[in-house]
Protein backbone atom coordinates (compact mmCIF):
# COMPACT_ATOMS: atom_id res chain seq x y z
CA UNK A 1 0.00 0.00 0.00
CA UNK A 2 1.26 3.73 -0.76
CA UNK A 3 0.01 5.32 2.12
CA UNK A 4 1.79 8.83 3.20
CA UNK A 5 5.20 7.16 1.56
CA UNK A 6 3.26 6.98 -1.87
CA UNK A 7 3.11 10.51 -2.15
CA UNK A 8 7.14 11.06 -3.87
CA UNK A 9 6.50 7.88 -5.94
CA UNK A 10 3.75 9.26 -7.22
CA UNK A 11 5.75 12.08 -8.76
CA UNK A 12 8.27 10.35 -9.67
CA UNK A 13 9.22 7.10 -12.11
CA UNK A 14 12.78 6.05 -13.64
CA UNK A 15 14.98 9.25 -14.27
CA UNK A 16 15.75 7.35 -17.73
CA UNK A 17 15.23 9.43 -20.84
CA UNK A 18 12.36 8.04 -22.76
CA UNK A 19 10.75 9.12 -25.75
CA UNK A 20 7.50 10.77 -25.84
CA UNK A 21 4.41 8.79 -27.05
CA UNK A 22 2.85 10.61 -30.45
CA UNK A 23 -0.35 10.84 -28.37
CA UNK A 24 1.04 13.76 -26.53
CA UNK A 25 3.74 15.85 -28.52
CA UNK A 26 0.44 17.91 -28.92
CA UNK A 27 1.11 20.83 -27.09
CA UNK A 28 -2.05 21.49 -24.68
CA UNK A 29 -1.99 25.18 -26.08
CA UNK A 30 -1.10 27.33 -28.99
CA UNK A 31 2.71 28.02 -29.16
CA UNK A 32 4.96 29.91 -31.46
CA UNK A 33 6.06 27.04 -34.40
CA UNK A 34 9.92 28.06 -33.47
CA UNK A 35 9.44 27.74 -29.76
CA UNK A 36 7.95 24.38 -30.14
CA UNK A 37 11.07 23.83 -32.39
CA UNK A 38 13.29 25.59 -30.13
CA UNK A 39 12.26 23.60 -27.29
CA UNK A 40 12.37 19.99 -29.10
CA UNK A 41 15.96 20.57 -29.43
CA UNK A 42 16.81 21.59 -26.43
CA UNK A 43 15.11 18.58 -25.08
CA UNK A 44 16.68 16.06 -27.29
CA UNK A 45 20.44 17.54 -26.58
CA UNK A 46 19.45 17.16 -23.29
CA UNK A 47 18.61 13.12 -23.44
CA UNK A 48 22.32 13.22 -25.22
CA UNK A 49 24.03 14.44 -22.09
CA UNK A 50 21.98 12.42 -19.55
CA UNK A 51 22.96 9.18 -21.51
CA UNK A 52 26.40 10.47 -21.53
CA UNK A 53 26.45 10.85 -17.77
CA UNK A 54 26.83 14.66 -17.73
CA UNK A 55 24.02 15.53 -15.64
CA UNK A 56 24.10 18.88 -14.58
CA UNK A 57 24.38 19.87 -18.43
CA UNK A 58 21.59 17.48 -19.21
CA UNK A 59 19.13 19.59 -16.35
CA UNK A 60 19.97 22.63 -17.38
CA UNK A 61 18.98 22.21 -21.00
CA UNK A 62 15.91 20.03 -20.02
CA UNK A 63 14.90 23.17 -17.92
CA UNK A 64 15.71 25.57 -20.79
CA UNK A 65 13.51 23.28 -22.87
CA UNK A 66 10.48 23.24 -20.92
CA UNK A 67 11.04 27.56 -20.35
CA UNK A 68 11.34 27.68 -24.10
CA UNK A 69 7.61 26.18 -24.12
CA UNK A 70 5.60 26.52 -21.27
CA UNK A 71 2.62 25.40 -22.91
CA UNK A 72 3.69 21.83 -24.03
CA UNK A 73 2.25 20.09 -20.82
CA UNK A 74 3.89 16.89 -21.56
CA UNK A 75 7.30 18.37 -21.34
CA UNK A 76 6.83 20.43 -18.21
CA UNK A 77 5.56 16.96 -16.13
CA UNK A 78 8.80 15.40 -17.40
CA UNK A 79 11.27 17.81 -17.05
CA UNK A 80 9.69 18.46 -13.31
CA UNK A 81 10.27 14.83 -12.68
CA UNK A 82 13.85 14.71 -13.75
CA UNK A 83 14.29 17.71 -11.38
CA UNK A 84 12.08 15.97 -8.08
CA UNK A 85 14.14 12.97 -8.80
CA UNK A 86 17.83 14.65 -8.60
CA UNK A 87 16.28 16.78 -5.90
CA UNK A 88 16.16 20.00 -7.54
CA UNK A 89 12.96 21.29 -5.55
CA UNK A 90 13.46 24.89 -5.76
CA UNK A 91 14.13 24.59 -9.75
CA UNK A 92 10.97 22.57 -10.10
CA UNK A 93 8.81 24.61 -8.42
CA UNK A 94 10.06 27.48 -10.58
CA UNK A 95 9.21 25.52 -13.85
CA UNK A 96 5.75 24.18 -12.73
CA UNK A 97 5.12 27.47 -11.48
CA UNK A 98 4.91 29.17 -15.05
CA UNK A 99 2.88 26.04 -16.62
CA UNK A 100 0.29 27.04 -13.68
CA UNK A 101 0.13 30.07 -14.56
CA UNK A 102 -1.72 29.71 -17.61
CA UNK A 103 -5.40 29.84 -16.89
CA UNK A 104 -6.16 26.52 -18.84
CA UNK A 105 -3.17 24.77 -16.78
CA UNK A 106 -3.97 21.54 -16.01
CA UNK A 107 -4.86 19.07 -12.99
CA UNK A 108 -1.79 17.11 -13.27
CA UNK A 109 0.52 20.44 -13.71
CA UNK A 110 -1.33 21.74 -10.38
CA UNK A 111 -1.01 18.61 -8.56
CA UNK A 112 3.03 18.46 -9.50
CA UNK A 113 3.63 21.76 -8.18
CA UNK A 114 1.35 21.17 -4.63
CA UNK A 115 3.68 18.25 -4.53
CA UNK A 116 6.76 20.06 -4.71
CA UNK A 117 5.83 22.75 -2.49
CA UNK A 118 5.01 19.96 0.04
CA UNK A 119 8.20 18.45 -0.13
CA UNK A 120 9.53 22.15 0.33
CA UNK A 121 7.25 22.42 3.48
CA UNK A 122 5.45 24.94 1.62
CA UNK A 123 2.65 23.69 3.47
CA UNK A 124 -0.24 26.52 2.58
CA UNK A 125 1.13 27.04 -0.70
CA UNK A 126 1.19 23.01 -1.22
CA UNK A 127 -2.59 22.57 0.21
CA UNK A 128 -4.02 25.61 -2.41
CA UNK A 129 -2.48 24.26 -5.40
CA UNK A 130 -3.89 20.95 -4.55
CA UNK A 131 -7.64 22.47 -4.36
CA UNK A 132 -7.01 24.20 -7.45
CA UNK A 133 -6.29 21.14 -9.32
CA UNK A 134 -9.33 19.38 -7.73
CA UNK A 135 -10.85 22.18 -9.04
CA UNK A 136 -9.68 21.70 -12.79
CA UNK A 137 -9.22 17.82 -12.33
CA UNK A 138 -12.01 16.09 -9.56
CA UNK A 139 -10.37 12.90 -9.96
CA UNK A 140 -6.81 14.00 -10.20
CA UNK A 141 -5.44 11.75 -7.27
CA UNK A 142 -1.88 13.04 -6.70
CA UNK A 143 -3.57 16.54 -5.36
CA UNK A 144 -5.76 14.48 -2.33
CA UNK A 145 -2.95 12.47 -1.90
CA UNK A 146 -0.84 15.62 -1.70
CA UNK A 147 -3.38 17.55 0.74
CA UNK A 148 -4.47 13.69 2.87
CA UNK A 149 -0.10 13.69 3.81
CA UNK A 150 0.10 17.53 4.80
CA UNK A 151 -2.96 17.16 7.43
CA UNK A 152 -1.62 13.75 8.81
CA UNK A 153 2.03 15.61 9.10
CA UNK A 154 0.51 18.48 10.78
CA UNK A 155 -1.59 15.72 12.95
CA UNK A 156 -5.15 16.77 11.76
CA UNK A 157 -6.84 13.79 11.15
CA UNK A 158 -10.02 14.96 11.08
CA UNK A 159 -9.22 17.02 7.56
CA UNK A 160 -7.25 14.58 6.12
CA UNK A 161 -10.31 11.72 6.32
CA UNK A 162 -12.35 14.54 4.94
CA UNK A 163 -10.10 14.42 1.81
CA UNK A 164 -10.18 11.05 1.29
CA UNK A 165 -13.97 11.10 1.59
CA UNK A 166 -14.45 13.93 -0.56
CA UNK A 167 -12.29 11.95 -2.98
CA UNK A 168 -14.21 8.98 -2.98
CA UNK A 169 -16.92 10.74 -4.27
CA UNK A 170 -15.31 12.59 -7.37
CA UNK A 171 -17.14 11.84 -10.52
CA UNK A 172 -16.18 9.54 -13.12
CA UNK A 173 -13.15 8.02 -11.45
CA UNK A 174 -11.15 5.84 -13.24
CA UNK A 175 -9.90 2.17 -11.35
CA UNK A 176 -6.25 3.54 -10.49
CA UNK A 177 -7.78 6.37 -8.98
CA UNK A 178 -10.32 4.30 -7.18
CA UNK A 179 -7.24 1.62 -6.15
CA UNK A 180 -4.77 4.55 -4.95
CA UNK A 181 -7.93 6.23 -2.91
CA UNK A 182 -8.05 2.70 -1.16
CA UNK A 183 -4.74 2.24 -0.46
CA UNK A 184 -4.59 5.96 1.49
CA UNK A 185 -7.91 4.56 3.62
CA UNK A 186 -5.69 2.22 4.62
CA UNK A 187 -2.82 3.74 5.23
CA UNK A 188 -5.31 5.80 7.59
CA UNK A 189 -6.09 3.11 9.36
CA UNK A 190 -2.96 1.78 10.35
CA UNK A 191 -2.33 5.37 11.90
CA UNK A 192 -5.53 5.57 13.60
CA UNK A 193 -6.38 2.54 14.95
CA UNK A 194 -9.63 3.38 16.63
CA UNK A 195 -11.03 4.30 12.95
CA UNK A 196 -9.41 1.06 11.21
CA UNK A 197 -12.33 -0.92 10.85
CA UNK A 198 -14.71 1.81 9.18
CA UNK A 199 -12.05 3.18 7.31
CA UNK A 200 -11.07 -0.52 5.70
CA UNK A 201 -14.82 -1.06 5.16
CA UNK A 202 -14.53 2.03 3.09
CA UNK A 203 -10.88 0.96 1.30
CA UNK A 204 -12.88 -2.67 0.59
CA UNK A 205 -15.93 -0.46 -1.48
CA UNK A 206 -13.57 1.25 -3.55
CA UNK A 207 -11.84 -1.94 -4.14
CA UNK A 208 -15.02 -3.45 -5.72
CA UNK A 209 -15.64 -0.10 -7.28
CA UNK A 210 -12.32 -0.54 -9.38
CA UNK A 211 -12.81 -3.95 -9.94
CA UNK A 212 -16.19 -3.34 -12.16
CA UNK A 213 -13.94 -0.66 -14.26
CA UNK A 214 -10.69 -2.23 -14.70
CA UNK A 215 -10.52 -4.02 -17.80
CA UNK A 216 -7.92 -6.31 -18.76
CA UNK A 217 -5.04 -4.49 -17.45
CA UNK A 218 -2.92 -7.22 -15.71
CA UNK A 219 -1.44 -4.79 -13.33
CA UNK A 220 -4.04 -3.19 -12.28
CA UNK A 221 -5.70 -6.78 -11.04
CA UNK A 222 -2.98 -7.11 -9.46
CA UNK A 223 -3.05 -4.08 -7.35
CA UNK A 224 -7.05 -4.99 -7.04
CA UNK A 225 -5.84 -8.87 -5.67
CA UNK A 226 -3.36 -7.71 -3.18
CA UNK A 227 -5.95 -5.06 -2.23
CA UNK A 228 -8.46 -7.67 -1.51
CA UNK A 229 -5.52 -9.50 0.70
CA UNK A 230 -4.75 -7.20 2.71
CA UNK A 231 -8.22 -6.12 3.67
CA UNK A 232 -8.29 -10.07 4.46
CA UNK A 233 -10.42 -10.75 1.65
CA UNK A 234 -8.45 -14.10 0.69
CA UNK A 235 -11.33 -15.02 -1.33
CA UNK A 236 -11.59 -12.11 -3.39
CA UNK A 237 -8.37 -11.76 -3.86
CA UNK A 238 -7.56 -15.58 -5.26
CA UNK A 239 -10.73 -14.90 -7.31
CA UNK A 240 -8.59 -12.04 -8.87
CA UNK A 241 -5.91 -14.19 -9.07
CA UNK A 242 -6.93 -17.04 -10.54
CA UNK A 243 -8.50 -14.73 -13.50
CA UNK A 244 -5.03 -13.52 -13.64
CA UNK A 245 -3.75 -16.97 -14.19
CA UNK A 246 -6.68 -17.91 -16.59
CA UNK A 247 -5.20 -14.91 -18.83
CA UNK A 248 -1.83 -15.90 -21.11
CA UNK A 249 -0.90 -12.82 -22.56
CA UNK A 250 0.18 -11.97 -18.71
CA UNK A 251 4.16 -11.96 -18.42
CA UNK A 252 5.42 -15.18 -16.94
CA UNK A 253 7.15 -12.60 -14.16
CA UNK A 254 3.55 -12.20 -13.25
CA UNK A 255 2.63 -15.56 -13.56
CA UNK A 256 5.46 -16.28 -10.73
CA UNK A 257 4.40 -13.89 -8.46
CA UNK A 258 0.17 -14.81 -8.68
CA UNK A 259 0.92 -18.35 -7.77
CA UNK A 260 3.03 -17.04 -5.05
CA UNK A 261 0.20 -14.79 -3.52
CA UNK A 262 -2.32 -17.45 -4.23
CA UNK A 263 -0.07 -19.70 -2.18
CA UNK A 264 -0.24 -17.80 0.68
CA UNK A 265 -3.67 -17.13 0.95
CA UNK A 266 -4.41 -21.27 0.48
CA UNK A 267 -1.86 -21.38 3.52
CA UNK A 268 -3.51 -19.06 5.72
CA UNK A 269 -6.60 -20.66 5.10
CA UNK A 270 -5.58 -23.78 5.45
CA UNK A 271 -6.85 -24.93 2.40
CA UNK A 272 -3.76 -27.53 2.06
CA UNK A 273 -4.91 -28.99 -1.39
CA UNK A 274 -4.96 -25.48 -3.19
CA UNK A 275 -1.96 -24.38 -1.76
CA UNK A 276 0.08 -27.27 -2.85
CA UNK A 277 -0.95 -26.73 -6.31
CA UNK A 278 0.80 -23.16 -6.60
CA UNK A 279 3.89 -23.95 -4.58
CA UNK A 280 4.27 -27.07 -7.50
CA UNK A 281 3.69 -24.25 -9.80
CA UNK A 282 6.47 -22.04 -8.51
CA UNK A 283 8.81 -24.90 -8.54
CA UNK A 284 7.79 -26.05 -11.95
CA UNK A 285 8.59 -22.12 -13.13
CA UNK A 286 12.07 -21.83 -11.08
CA UNK A 287 13.10 -25.34 -9.31
CA UNK A 288 16.09 -23.72 -7.66
CA UNK A 289 13.42 -21.64 -5.05
CA UNK A 290 13.70 -22.48 -1.82
CA UNK A 291 10.96 -21.35 -0.71
CA UNK A 292 8.45 -23.50 -2.22
CA UNK A 293 9.91 -26.53 -0.78
CA UNK A 294 9.88 -25.32 2.32
CA UNK A 295 6.31 -24.60 2.72
CA UNK A 296 5.17 -28.28 0.81
CA UNK A 297 7.10 -29.74 3.98
CA UNK A 298 4.95 -27.70 6.36
CA UNK A 299 2.43 -28.90 4.65
CA UNK A 300 3.49 -32.58 4.38
CA UNK A 301 3.94 -32.49 7.99
CA UNK A 302 0.74 -31.25 8.81
CA UNK A 303 -0.54 -33.90 6.67
CA UNK A 304 1.70 -36.46 8.94
CA UNK A 305 3.52 -37.53 6.23
CA UNK A 306 7.14 -36.98 7.65
CA UNK A 307 9.11 -38.64 4.45
CA UNK A 308 8.06 -36.10 2.00
CA UNK A 309 8.31 -33.63 4.73
CA UNK A 310 11.85 -34.88 4.75
CA UNK A 311 12.64 -34.71 1.29
CA UNK A 312 11.22 -31.37 0.89
CA UNK A 313 13.16 -29.63 3.64
CA UNK A 314 16.74 -31.36 2.40
CA UNK A 315 15.89 -29.27 -0.62
CA UNK A 316 15.62 -26.51 0.78
CA UNK A 317 18.67 -26.65 2.39
CA UNK A 318 20.62 -28.27 -0.50
CA UNK A 319 19.22 -25.10 -2.60
CA UNK A 320 19.99 -22.23 0.41
CA UNK A 321 22.19 -23.88 2.61
CA UNK A 322 22.01 -20.43 4.99
CA UNK A 323 17.91 -21.18 5.83
CA UNK A 324 18.26 -21.89 9.12
CA UNK A 325 14.75 -22.84 9.95
CA UNK A 326 14.91 -25.66 7.24
CA UNK A 327 17.46 -27.54 9.69
CA UNK A 328 15.15 -27.62 12.15
CA UNK A 329 11.82 -28.59 10.79
CA UNK A 330 14.41 -31.08 9.24
CA UNK A 331 14.90 -32.53 12.41
CA UNK A 332 11.49 -32.29 13.53
CA UNK A 333 10.39 -34.59 10.71
CA UNK A 334 13.09 -36.78 11.16
CA UNK A 335 12.39 -37.21 14.97
CA UNK A 336 8.42 -37.98 13.76
CA UNK A 337 10.44 -40.60 11.63
CA UNK A 338 11.81 -41.90 14.73
CA UNK A 339 14.93 -41.19 13.09
CA UNK A 340 16.67 -39.59 16.05
CA UNK A 341 20.39 -39.76 15.53
CA UNK A 342 19.44 -38.68 12.01
CA UNK A 343 18.00 -35.48 13.62
CA UNK A 344 21.07 -34.96 15.69
CA UNK A 345 23.39 -35.02 12.87
CA UNK A 346 20.82 -32.56 11.36
CA UNK A 347 20.97 -30.29 14.32
CA UNK A 348 25.20 -30.81 14.26
CA UNK A 349 25.04 -29.02 10.78
CA UNK A 350 23.25 -26.31 12.23
CA UNK A 351 25.28 -25.49 15.36
CA UNK A 352 28.49 -25.53 12.74
CA UNK A 353 26.65 -22.99 10.92
CA UNK A 354 24.32 -20.81 13.13
CA UNK A 355 24.65 -19.03 16.22
CA UNK A 356 22.89 -21.17 19.34
CA UNK A 357 19.65 -20.92 19.93
CA UNK A 358 16.22 -22.10 21.41
CA UNK A 359 15.14 -23.87 19.13
CA UNK A 360 18.49 -26.09 18.25
CA UNK A 361 18.62 -27.07 21.77
CA UNK A 362 15.30 -27.92 22.40
CA UNK A 363 15.38 -30.30 19.16
CA UNK A 364 18.95 -31.65 20.07
CA UNK A 365 17.20 -32.16 23.55
CA UNK A 366 14.08 -34.42 22.06
CA UNK A 367 16.27 -35.98 19.82
CA UNK A 368 18.33 -37.37 22.47
CA UNK A 369 15.74 -38.53 24.77
CA UNK A 370 15.09 -40.95 21.46
CA UNK A 371 18.67 -41.82 21.67
CA UNK A 372 17.67 -42.57 25.38
CA UNK A 373 20.63 -39.89 26.50
CA UNK A 374 18.17 -38.62 28.87
CA UNK A 375 21.85 -36.86 30.44
CA UNK A 376 22.29 -35.11 27.29
CA UNK A 377 18.89 -34.35 26.71
CA UNK A 378 18.86 -32.28 30.38
CA UNK A 379 21.93 -30.44 29.20
CA UNK A 380 19.80 -29.17 26.11
CA UNK A 381 17.12 -28.76 28.14
CA UNK A 382 18.84 -26.62 30.19
CA UNK A 383 20.76 -24.14 28.04
CA UNK A 384 17.23 -24.00 26.24
CA UNK A 385 16.01 -23.29 29.23
CA UNK A 386 18.37 -20.28 30.08
CA UNK A 387 18.30 -18.86 26.35
CA UNK A 388 14.27 -18.80 26.15
CA UNK A 389 14.75 -16.64 30.31
CA UNK A 390 17.10 -14.10 28.36
CA UNK A 391 15.45 -13.27 25.32
CA UNK A 392 11.71 -14.64 25.00
CA UNK A 393 10.32 -16.56 28.26
CA UNK A 394 7.13 -17.41 25.99
CA UNK A 395 8.87 -19.95 24.42
CA UNK A 396 8.50 -22.30 27.52
CA UNK A 397 5.33 -23.36 27.59
CA UNK A 398 3.64 -26.75 28.61
CA UNK A 399 5.25 -28.94 25.83
CA UNK A 400 8.68 -28.17 27.01
CA UNK A 401 8.45 -28.26 30.13
CA UNK A 402 6.27 -31.93 29.25
CA UNK A 403 9.21 -32.88 27.46
CA UNK A 404 11.41 -31.73 30.26
CA UNK A 405 9.75 -33.60 32.41
CA UNK A 406 9.79 -36.90 30.02
CA UNK A 407 13.93 -36.91 30.59
CA UNK A 408 14.09 -36.36 34.53
CA UNK A 409 11.27 -39.60 34.56
CA UNK A 410 13.48 -41.66 32.52
CA UNK A 411 16.55 -40.71 34.60
CA UNK A 412 14.51 -41.84 37.72
CA UNK A 413 14.61 -38.33 39.05
CA UNK A 414 11.10 -38.47 39.75
CA UNK A 415 10.70 -35.34 42.03
CA UNK A 416 12.27 -33.18 39.39
CA UNK A 417 9.80 -35.12 36.57
CA UNK A 418 6.71 -34.11 38.70
CA UNK A 419 7.64 -30.57 39.05
CA UNK A 420 8.11 -30.00 35.31
CA UNK A 421 4.84 -31.90 34.44
CA UNK A 422 2.85 -29.95 37.20
CA UNK A 423 4.32 -26.85 35.86
CA UNK A 424 3.18 -28.24 31.91
CA UNK A 425 -0.50 -28.70 33.64
CA UNK A 426 0.02 -25.14 35.01
CA UNK A 427 0.69 -23.60 31.74
CA UNK A 428 -2.05 -26.07 29.95
CA UNK A 429 -4.50 -27.37 32.56
CA UNK A 430 -6.26 -29.69 30.05
CA UNK A 431 -2.67 -30.68 28.76
CA UNK A 432 -3.98 -34.64 28.46
CA UNK A 433 -0.53 -35.83 27.89
CA UNK A 434 1.07 -34.26 31.04
CA UNK A 435 -1.81 -35.60 33.28
CA UNK A 436 -1.33 -38.79 31.78
CA UNK A 437 1.97 -39.16 32.16
CA UNK A 438 2.28 -37.83 35.96
CA UNK A 439 -0.98 -39.99 36.89
CA UNK A 440 0.96 -43.17 35.46
CA UNK A 441 4.40 -42.13 37.08
CA UNK A 442 2.75 -41.75 40.26
CA UNK A 443 0.56 -44.75 40.16
CA UNK A 444 4.20 -46.66 39.66
CA UNK A 445 5.66 -45.14 42.48
CA UNK A 446 2.82 -45.76 44.79
CA UNK A 447 2.48 -41.99 45.19
CA UNK A 448 -0.46 -39.19 45.45
CA UNK A 449 -2.64 -41.87 44.14
CA UNK A 450 -5.53 -39.91 44.72
CA UNK A 451 -3.97 -36.93 42.88
CA UNK A 452 -3.03 -39.38 40.10
CA UNK A 453 -6.28 -40.90 39.82
CA UNK A 454 -8.06 -37.66 39.08
CA UNK A 455 -5.59 -36.02 37.20
CA UNK A 456 -6.24 -39.49 35.00
CA UNK A 457 -10.14 -39.35 34.93
CA UNK A 458 -9.67 -36.28 33.56
CA UNK A 459 -7.45 -37.66 31.03
CA UNK A 460 -9.66 -40.24 29.73
CA UNK A 461 -12.70 -38.34 29.92
CA UNK A 462 -10.97 -36.48 27.07
CA UNK A 463 -9.59 -39.25 25.12
CA UNK A 464 -12.11 -41.89 26.04
CA UNK A 465 -10.52 -44.12 23.62
CA UNK A 466 -7.08 -43.51 23.91
CA UNK A 467 -5.70 -46.97 25.05
CA UNK A 468 -2.39 -45.75 26.87
CA UNK A 469 -4.88 -43.29 29.26
CA UNK A 470 -7.23 -46.50 29.67
CA UNK A 471 -4.19 -48.69 30.94
CA UNK A 472 -3.32 -45.76 33.06
CA UNK A 473 -6.49 -45.46 34.91
CA UNK A 474 -6.73 -49.29 35.18
CA UNK A 475 -3.05 -49.33 36.85
CA UNK A 476 -4.29 -46.53 39.67
CA UNK A 477 -7.03 -48.22 40.14
CA UNK A 478 -5.48 -51.22 40.95
CA UNK A 479 -2.56 -49.73 43.16
CA UNK A 480 -5.52 -48.33 45.18
CA UNK A 481 -7.46 -51.62 45.78
CA UNK A 482 -10.32 -50.76 43.45
CA UNK A 483 -9.76 -54.04 41.22
CA UNK A 484 -13.10 -54.58 39.62
CA UNK A 485 -12.89 -50.82 38.07
CA UNK A 486 -9.44 -51.67 37.16
CA UNK A 487 -10.74 -54.53 35.14
CA UNK A 488 -13.18 -52.72 33.20
CA UNK A 489 -10.67 -49.97 32.20
CA UNK A 490 -7.60 -51.81 31.07
CA UNK A 491 -10.01 -54.47 29.31
CA UNK A 492 -11.40 -51.77 26.83
CA UNK A 493 -7.31 -50.80 26.63
CA UNK A 494 -6.62 -53.85 25.61
CA UNK A 495 -9.36 -53.86 22.71
CA UNK A 496 -8.71 -50.38 21.79
CA UNK A 497 -4.58 -50.61 21.29
CA UNK A 498 -3.76 -51.04 17.65
CA UNK A 499 -1.34 -53.79 19.05
CA UNK A 500 -0.22 -56.07 21.12
CA UNK A 501 1.10 -54.12 23.84
CA UNK A 502 3.63 -56.48 26.30
CA UNK A 503 2.80 -53.55 29.49
CA UNK A 504 -1.27 -53.65 28.88
CA UNK A 505 -1.06 -57.41 28.66
CA UNK A 506 1.18 -57.42 31.76
CA UNK A 507 -1.10 -55.23 33.67
CA UNK A 508 -4.10 -57.37 32.96
CA UNK A 509 -2.82 -60.38 34.04
CA UNK A 510 -1.83 -58.80 37.66
CA UNK A 511 -5.16 -56.93 37.87
CA UNK A 512 -7.25 -60.83 37.00
CA UNK A 513 -4.83 -62.50 39.23
CA UNK A 514 -5.99 -59.79 42.23
CA UNK A 515 -9.28 -60.76 41.43
CA UNK A 516 -8.90 -64.48 41.34
CA UNK A 517 -8.83 -65.10 37.98
CA UNK A 518 -6.29 -67.21 37.96
CA UNK A 519 -6.25 -68.43 34.71
CA UNK A 520 -7.23 -65.33 32.83
CA UNK A 521 -4.21 -63.82 34.57
CA UNK A 522 -2.07 -66.61 32.99
CA UNK A 523 -3.18 -66.17 29.62
CA UNK A 524 -2.58 -62.45 30.20
CA UNK A 525 1.07 -63.04 31.28
CA UNK A 526 1.93 -65.62 28.54
CA UNK A 527 1.02 -62.98 25.88
CA UNK A 528 3.23 -60.18 27.19
CA UNK A 529 6.03 -62.98 27.84
CA UNK A 530 5.63 -63.57 24.63
CA UNK A 531 6.23 -60.08 23.59
CA UNK A 532 8.84 -59.17 25.95
CA UNK A 533 10.37 -61.84 27.70
CA UNK A 534 11.33 -60.13 31.18
CA UNK A 535 12.14 -61.98 34.87
CA UNK A 536 9.63 -60.24 36.08
CA UNK A 537 7.11 -62.02 34.01
CA UNK A 538 8.31 -65.33 34.27
CA UNK A 539 8.40 -65.20 38.23
CA UNK A 540 4.79 -64.25 38.21
CA UNK A 541 4.02 -67.33 35.95
CA UNK A 542 6.59 -69.59 37.65
CA UNK A 543 4.28 -68.94 41.25
CA UNK A 544 1.40 -69.97 39.16
CA UNK A 545 2.91 -73.27 37.85
CA UNK A 546 3.28 -72.03 34.54
CA UNK A 547 6.48 -72.97 32.70
CA UNK A 548 7.21 -69.83 30.28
Amino acid sequence: MAGCGGLERAAIESPKARSRPAAVRKPARQSDPSSIAASHALYASAVIHELNGELETALGEFCQAALRDPSDEWLMLEVSRRLIHHRKLEKAAEILSIGAAHSDASGAVLARLAIVYSQLGRTAESQETSRAAIRKAPATLPAYQTLYVNYMQAKQPRQAIEVLEAAAKAPKPDAGFLIGLSELFVSYGTQAPKEKEAVNAEALTLLQRAQKLVGPDPALKMKIADGFTLLGQGDAAAEVYNDLLANPHNLPVLQESVHARLANIYLRSSNKEKAQEQLQALIRADPTNPQPYYFLGHIALDQKKPAEAVECFSKTILLSPDFESAYYELANAQLMMDKPSDALATLEKAREKFAVGFTMEFFSAVASIQTRDFDRAIRHFTAAEVIANATDPKRLNHFFYFQLGVAYEQRKEHEQAAAAFEKSLELSPDFAEAMNYLGYMWADLGKNLDKAAALLEKAVKAEPKNAAFLDSLAWVYFKLNRHQEAFEYITRAVQLSGEPDPVLFDHLGDICHALGRKEEAREAWKKSFKLDPKDAIKTKMERLGEAP
